[in-house]
């Protein structure tokens, strides 16, 4: 097997700065990171990429240091309100730090609209060669594969993809058998984790999960297995695996990610 490229997502170590991160993505031993250059909620601590000149040289600098690479972008969110061209700005950081896959949630419940805006978006992003996935969440109004895909499809643009996520996979009853459907040049890279237990009745319980209790690769119940082998071979890998509870216990952002990349590797190793 060819090597994989396994990026370390913003999500799996939230409290780290940029370079902070890249450094810490180094001494893991991942080759890529993701850049969350917006928010994904008003709460969350963030460091402003985008706003901060500083901030942006010094993760400038751990990239060069360190040769690792940015994989991708997050997060746009495309709602009734959103004017495209605002993104402007912060497509030319991402394109600036080397990033090539955008990460995009569809909160708008008009589907027609939300599926221009995303036609749009990915025409202003063709232009810094960035690629915008759609990633399908129960809580969005893009809530599984089958819609996600229905929007990018109806895009009509090159460069739309759909992102899959393995928690999204799961807690949305998405099935392998539509994936399978899907061209592989729409589906440019994927999240992965692990999830326990039964999928919640109760949608606020399933964020929470999301956001603070994903399991590592091989420590829970998804299918990775099954989800592994239909997406295309050797697709990029991000690993979106926030452990509240670890960082809670103290546990390092060196050993959470040195943990979620080995046991990744572990599951690759069985396929």
């Amino acid at each position: 097997m060819t090597d994989r490229i396994l990026s370390l997502a913003a999500l799996t170590v939230l409290e780290l700065s940029p370079p902070e991160m890249v450094e810490v993505a180094a001494r893991a031993g991942y080759s890529h990171v993701g850049l969350r250059l917006v928010p994904a909620t008003a709460e969350e601590h963030h460091f402003p990429l985008v706003a901060d000149a500083e901030l942006r040289r010094q993760t400038h600098a751990r990239l060069r240091d360190t040769g690792v690479r940015v994989l991708d972008l997050e997060i746009l969110r495309l709602k009734p309100e959103t004017r495209v061209a605002d993104f402007e700005p912060i497509l030319a950081v991402g394109a600036e730090f080397g990033g090539s896959e955008l990460l995009v949630a569809g909160n708008d419940p008009d589907e027609a609209r939300l599926t221009e805006r995303f036609a749009e978006l990915c025409e202003l992003a063709d232009g810094y060669a960035l690629r915008p996935h759609l990633e399908f969440m129960p809580w969005t109004d893009a809530p599984d594969l089958h819609r996600a895909w229905r929007v990018v499809r109806n895009a009509g643009m090159d460069n739309a993809c759909v992102l899959v996520d393995a928690f999204h996979f799961n807690r949305s009853g998405s099935a392998l058998n539509d994936l399978a459907q899907i061209p592989p040049e729409r589906l440019r890279y994927a999240q992965l984790c692990d999830v326990a237990g039964p999928r919640p009745a109760d949608m606020q319980e399933i964020l929470r999960q999301a956001r603070n209790e994903r399991r590592f690769p091989g420590d829970g119940d998804c299918d990775l297995a099954g989800l592994l082998k239909t997406l295309p071979a050797n697709i990029p890998l991000s690993l979106e695996i926030p452990t509240r509870q670890l960082l809670e216990q103290g546990v390092s952002a060196l050993q959470r990610a040195s943990l979620a990349l080995e046991k990744t590797r572990a599951v690759l190793a069985r396929l």
